[in-house]
């Protein structure tokens, strides 16, 4: 009989979903933190269930063909930040390619998976737009230790941009117990700012003070110009946004949806992708839909015109109302669409579907619930959008079979 503490040695055989490695021990899956596929490991167990354990890897027996020294300082030292700070980078996009393989055809129960194309985005390291930093009791400032709210103060990451942390990490001026957000628009500079730490489940809202940098942070993508919020949404890597929106303009100019379809773009934000819509449709018309009223003002003042709609509220209460789509782009949170949005959206026949998740089991879970209501997966392209993390962006072309 496994209990927790006990200490074993396995061989990882592939990667996790969630960043763990998996093996198996006496015919039981254990998923083990901080192994790569490849290692063989001493790992302490911290949770054994009837099928399945957890476990720690606490040294390499033998090392992976794709393990390489902590390409990330903070990492290193015990920070959550990356990782995969200890697997080469060339290996990183097929494993994570490989995790949402298996949720589509596990969970998405997808029996064709198309042909999933692979996207790196560069940089892999210095590429963050966003960081959200813990300030300990001494008023400094530096990032939480992997499942923990202990902060690692001195050690900076390596998704930050040269130089951006180098004086926030060595100052100790910030106010104990806050939130340090530090933002960069696309011009380069950067604003900081105090916030309060949210409740587990809930984005930050409320602003302690503003340290530092422009009021609102500008980012600019296909030719818009967004005037955000520091504590706004943005996306994470810097190449992000226009890649995205390649990718969008993409697989819509190449469906005919008519001589002036409507497209609707669910949880859209500021309408990331209403320009690329209308780069690929320029006679559609674009229905952006939001619940946060802020990021909609952000997106009427940043792409306001006749054609361009935007809607406050939850997308599962509008749907029904909005005038029915030839095309549908979603971009929901990571909870996923679900069953109750999806079965709405299908209800109104768009011709196809452009779905973004950037958690590979819920996407697969919303994959089922398209396909259910007769739509087919086309397409698939994961991105490398968080280097050095578990992390991906998954993009799915659907069209009705």
């Amino acid at each position: 009989m496994l209990s927790p503490g006990d200490s074993i040695t396995v061989t990882v055989d592939k990667a996790a979903h969630g960043g763990e490695g998996v093996a198996r021990y006496e015919g039981m899956a254990v998923f083990v933190q901080g192994a790569v596929p490849g290692d063989t490991v001493e790992a302490t167990l911290v949770t054994v269930k009837k099928n399945f354990a957890r476990a720690r890897a606490t040294s390499v027996v033998t090392a992976s063909p794709i393990r390489v020294d902590h390409r990330c300082a903070a990492a290193a030292a015990g920070a959550g930040c990356c990782d995969y700070s200890i697997v080469d980078p060339q290996a990183e996009l097929s494993m994570k390619t490989g995790i949402v393989r298996e949720q589509l055809q596990r969970i998405g129960k997808v029996a064709e998976i198309p042909n999933i194309e692979e996207q790196p985005l560069r940089p892999q390291v210095g590429w963050r737009t966003r960081f959200r930093l813990g300030v300990n009791a001494q008023g400094r400032p530096g990032f939480r230790a992997s499942h923990s709210n202990d902060i690692i103060t001195g050690k900076t990451c390596a998704q930050a941009p040269a130089g951006l942390l180098d004086d926030i990490l060595a100052s100790s001026s910030y106010t104990p117990g806050a939130e340090l957000i530090v933002a960069v628009g696309s011009t380069g500079e950067r604003t900081v700012v105090e916030s309060y730490k949210a409740a587990r489940g809930r984005s930050v809202s409320r602003k302690i003070r503003h340290v530092s940098g422009p009021a609102t942070v500008t980012q600019t993508v296909y030719g818009a110009t967004f005037e955000l919020d520091p504590l706004g949404f943005w996306q994470g890597h810097s190449a992000a946004p226009d890649a995205y929106c390649d990718i969008v303009a993409q697989w819509l100019g190449e469906i005919d949806l008519g001589s002036e379809p409507v497209v609707w773009d669910l949880y859209g934000g500021v309408g990331l992708f209403v320009p690329a819509i209308r780069r690929a449709l320029p006679s559609s018309r674009v229905i952006s839909v939001e619940l946060g009223k802020h990021a909609a003002e952000v997106g009427k003042k940043a792409l306001g015109e006749e054609r361009i709609e935007f809607v406050t509220g939850d997308v599962a209460k509008v749907v029904d109302k909005l005038e029915a789509p030839d095309a549908v782009v979603l971009d929901p949170p990571r909870k996923g669409a679900g069953r109750e949005v999806i079965a709405a959206v299908a209800a109104r026949s768009p011709k196809a579907v452009i779905h973004v998740g950037c958690d590979p089991a819920t996407m697969a879970r919303d994959m089922l619930e398209w396909q259910e209501r007769g739509y087919v997966l086309r397409r698939v392209r994961v991105f490398d959008a968080f280097p050095g993390t578990h992390h991906s962006e998954t993009f799915c072309f659907l069209t009705r079979d």
